[in-house]
């Protein structure tokens, strides 16, 4: 699934919005402030890092996560929001607890992340 991402990037927009010369050209079908607006589909795995997530994202990216990381049949997450001040683990553990599969949570051990992740069981 990154691959695909991957070939449409160079394959796809990115190629058609540069001039033969290489120059970037003035395309007006490409947003030059969102240049990819189709969603990309990536590999689920039981770590995601919310590092690269705008907090504007984070709620319903955490959301969706959880619920594809259950119907892929994990039963373990690590869900990275680094330590901070602690809003983000603060939005994280909040989505937690209102989630219905998910039995329990609790922070990484220091070599997983420690305060940095939070470990979720899910059922």
């Amino acid at each position: 699934m990154i691959l695909e991402f991957l070939e449409r990037v160079l394959r796809g927009k990115w190629l058609r919005a540069r001039e033969p010369d290489g120059r970037a050209g003035d395309d007006p079908a490409i947003d030059p402030f969102n240049p990819f607006p189709d969603p990309v589909q990536i590999e689920i795995s039981d770590v995601i890092d919310l590092h690269t997530i705008p907090p504007r994202d984070v709620k319903k990216v955490v959301e969706e996560y959880l619920i594809e990381a259950q119907q892929a049949g994990f039963r373990t997450v690590r869900i990275i929001h680094g330590k901070g001040i602690g809003v983000q683990r603060e939005t994280v553990r909040v989505i937690l607890a209102r989630t219905p599969f998910v039995v329990d949570w609790k922070d990484a051990p220091p070599e997983a992340g420690g305060l940095g992740a939070t470990i979720a069981l899910l059922r």
